[in-house]
Order: C-alpha cells, then sequence, then structure tokens
C-alpha cells in the first residue's frame, strides 16, 4: 500500500466518542468551543467594551489611540510567527499565556483615572498586551476551525463569535450602567474595577479546558494534532503554507482592513460624537448587533446550497452592507470635523439614525470576521495550517489597525480616515473574490503540509 493510500485511510477512521453523560459532555467539541468563547468573553470581549467607548473612556483619545498602535505594531509581529508558537507550546498553553495582558491593560486605564500623568504606563501595557493577543488570537483561531466538520463550520463560527461578543455587550451594559448619571466624560473607577475582576477570571478558564486530542467530531474524526519538534520546522512550515496555497495572498488585504475600521468607528464618530452615556449605550448596541450578524452570515456560510455558491454569496452581502453603510455615514461625516462636538446624547432627537447606523456597523464588523475565518477554513481542514493563516490573518489585521490608529493619533481628518476605510473595505473583496473563485472548491480534503513538515524532524529509519 502506498503512503497515500495509507494517510486516505487513516483519514476516514471513526473513533469512538467517550462514555459517560459528563465525559461526552465535557469532551463534545461544541462545549470546547463554548468554554473557547468565554475566554475570549473574559479577555477581548472586555477589552472591546473599553475600546468601544472610545479613547477607552476618556476625554481625550490621544493616549487611547497611541496604546492602540502599540497593542497592534506587538500584535503584528507576534501574530505573524504565533501560529508557530502555538504548534510548539500546544493550544491551551499558548490561549494561557494569552489571557494575562487584558487584565493588565484594563488596570492600565484605572491608573489613568487615579493618576493621570501615567500615559506612558497605559501605552506600555498595550505593547504587552499586543505581545499577549497574538498568542491567544492564534490559539483561538486554530481551535474553532478544528473542532467543526466541514458542514458545521460557519455555525460554530457563529457560535464562538457569539459568546465572545456578548463580553462587549455586558461590559457595555456595565459600562451604561455604572456611567448613566456620570457628566464628567469619562468611565468612573467602578467600571474599570469589575473589567479587572473579570479578566482576572478569564485568565483560569484555559487551564479547564479538555486536551484537542482527546476530542472527537461530530463525524467521528479526531482533530489533526500537528507535530513539530523543532522552531526551524515551525519557521519552514509559514514558507510550506504560501508555497501550498499562494492563493492566501490574495485574502491579505482583506484581512489587513479587518480592524482598520475600528479606528473611525469608535474614536472618530463615538467618541466625537457623543457624551459618555451615549457612548456607553452604543456600544453596547454595537456588541450586541455582532451577535446577529455572525448568525445571519452563518446562515447564508453553512446554507444547502454549493460551497462555492455560498462563499459568492457571503461576497455579496458584505459588499451591498459595506456600500449602504459608508454612503449614509458620508452624510453624517461632511457635518462634523475633529475634535468633534461630543454633546449628542441618548434624548436627543440626532441620536436615533446616527445609533442605527452604528449598530448596522456591528453587523457588518461581525459578517467581515466570520467570512475571512470561514474562507481559511474553506482552504484547509489541517489545524497545524489553520494555526499559520490565522497568524497571518492576526499578524496582518494588527499591521493594519496600528496604521489606522496612529493616523488618529497625530490627528488626521475625520473625512480622510472615514475614506480609507470606505476604500479598504472593497479593494479587501475585489483581491478575494479571484481567491474565491479559483480556490475555494464544494469539498477540501484532508491538507497533508503538517504531515510533510513533521517529516523533515523525523530520524531516519532503518
Amino acid at each position: 500500500m502506498s503512503l497515500q493510500d495509507e494517510k486516505a485511510g487513516e483519514a476516514t477512521v471513526s473513533y469512538e466518542k467517550p462514555t459517560g453523560w459528563w465525559k461526552s459532555f465535557y469532551y463534545s467539541p461544541l462545549t470546547q468551543v463554548f468554554m473557547l468563547g468565554f475566554v475570549c468573553f473574559m479577555g477581548p470581549g472586555l477589552y472591546n467594551a473599553v475600546n468601544g467607548l472610545g479613547g477607552g473612556g476618556q476625554l481625550d483619545p490621544t493616549t487611547s489611540a497611541n496604546s492602540n498602535v502599540a497593542v497592534y505594531s506587538t500584535f503584528a509581529v507576534v501574530g505573524f510567527f504565533s501560529g508557530s508558537i502555538n504548534n510548539k507550546l500546544g493550544s491551551r498553553l499558548t490561549l494561557q499565556l494569552g489571557t494575562f495582558g487584558y487584565c493588565l491593560y484594563i488596570g492600565s486605564y484605572l491608573a489613568l483615572n487615579i493618576h493621570p500623568g501615567v500615559s506612558a504606563f497605559v501605552i506600555a501595557a498595550g505593547a504587552i498586551l499586543g505581545v499577549c493577543a497574538g498568542l491567544l488570537w492564534a490559539a483561538q483561531g486554530s481551535l474553532m476551525l478544528a473542532y467543526p466538520t466541514e458542514a458545521q463550520k460557519g455555525t460554530y463560527i457563529a457560535i464562538f463569535w457569539t459568546v465572545f461578543n456578548l463580553g462587549g455587550v455586558v461590559g457595555s451594559a456595565v459600562s451604561f450602567g455604572t456611567n448613566f448619571k456620570n457628566t464628567a466624560g469619562i468611565v468612573s473607577n467602578s467600571t474599570y474595577i469589575a473589567f479587572i475582576v473579570l479578566t482576572a477570571v478569564g485568565i483560569a478558564i484555559p487551564y479547564t479546558m479538555a486536551d484537542p486530542r482527546k476530542i472527537v467530531r461530530s463525524d467521528g474524526t479526531k482533530i489533526i494534532i500537528p507535530l513539530h519538534p523543532s522552531w526551524k520546522t515551525q519557521f519552514y512550515g509559514l514558507w510550506l503554507v504560501l508555497k501550498n496555497d499562494p492563493m492566501i495572498l490574495l485574502l491579505f488585504p482583506m484581512f489587513f482592513t479587518s480592524n482598520w475600521f475600528y479606528t473611525w468607528q469608535f474614536n472618530d464618530f463615538n467618541d466625537a460624537l457623543f457624551t459618555i452615556r451615549g457612548r456607553s449605550l452604543n456600544s453596547f448596541l454595537y456588541w450586541t448587533s455582532q451577535i446577529f450578524g455572525s448568525i445571519g452570515m452563518s446562515f447564508i456560510l453553512d446554507s444547502k446550497f454549493r460551497r462555492r455558491t455560498r462563499a459568492f454569496g457571503g461576497w455579496g452581502v458584505l459588499m451591498l452592507t459595506i456600500f449602504i453603510a459608508h454612503i449614509w455615514a458620508y452624510f453624517y461625516q461632511i457635518q462634523y470635523t475633529r475634535p468633534g462636538p461630543q454633546d449628542i446624547d441618548i434624548h436627543d432627537k440626532r441620536y436615533i439614525g446616527r445609533v442605527f447606523l452604528y449598530i448596522l456597523f456591528g453587523l457588518l464588523d461581525s459578517m467581515w470576521q466570520t467570512t475571512s475565518y470561514w474562507l481559511m477554513g474553506a482552504i484547509s481542514n489541517d489545524a497545524g495550517k489553520l494555526a499559520m493563516m490565522v497568524g497571518f490573518y492576526k499578524s496582518l489585521q494588527s499591521a493594519g489597525a496600528a496604521g489606522a490608529w496612529r493616523a488618529d493619533a497625530v490627528h488626521i481628518p475625520f473625512m480622510n480616515i472615514f475614506i480609507s476605510t470606505w476604500v479598504l473595505l472593497v479593494a479587501g473583496l475585489l483581491f478575494a473574490l479571484p481567491m474565491i473563485h479559483l480556490r475555494v472548491k464544494d469539498h477540501t480534503d484532508l491538507a497533508d503540509e503538517t504531515l510533510e513538515v513533521a517529516k523533515e524532524d523525523q530520524p531516519a529509519t532503518a
């Protein structure tokens, strides 16, 4: 029997699922995806709640913008190699290491509230968070895409995105409640303290997650765990992924712009126009809408149509939503310039139209992220390769975000940042279109890239 036949046979082996109600529940891929979602609920979700307030909840957004430059600059560097780090250390340990930075980052804003002269500490905490976030998201992406079968990927992404964004929803609700009568323009100490406690709880969750090697998917197959004994092999794997799937390069513009739009939405719209009470409610509605956006997109991406039809359908929905949202937003943007009035409250007649626009931007964000992950999952089922692709995704995403936040920190006109956001979103989809046409198939066979990489370090046998 040939090696190819042996691999094909291995790929079709059906494994028995754990018996007993507790083991069958605990080792279920669905349970593990929910737990993964709660890790990100407590970390990135609460980070999003703070960031979504505009200026990190501060009156002057400059410190927050510079801190986000630090976050995404270090994230971009670490993110490029984080897939390899994840494959070397294992997903649970990588996820564990990634949770620490979020508690420190939110704590730095509490310190800024108490001691206004510690802006440098907030920026340093942002740099540390970027390192941690690179690790967390590499582990998250590889697990989220490896747990489901091909037919379940859109659904599992939506489940994760729903639980994850509940962190932003709960965090924003806490902020709105504690700041309902706040007229100071900055978030109260009690809000930051509540977030610090929750992010500290999130540090413990990865300890309780199951070993991925013991997980059996719903179709009886196991997750493919990469075995890479050396760092040299890991870096070789980065090149191998690009060599075997060069069409991934066409997704890079889509990856690059996937966090670019946050700067205009959070700082140049929400922070620029609204009172702290309005910003808190906007943030709550923004992250709530993300849940519905990811679920809605999962219905398209996991529908009964052929996979290629679903891919083009998702692409079309994204393009339509981009133009509706940005044409609408343009008519608001021409009415104000930096630094913005910051005087629209929830009882203001001007609030209604603008808050519905912000909800639409929340929908667009989750639809964009869900589609990006789904396209990566459509390319491969191999956990090691997926970790590396997610590393590319998060690295380029962070590089784009760092550029956008820096543009805001040096006070580039709001309109310039808005137009760049619109143009980059459209360009990302246009570049992705030929990749969808040439690379997305109706069925993805198990990729052998990880096995090929692993063989490089295997000892010779007689």
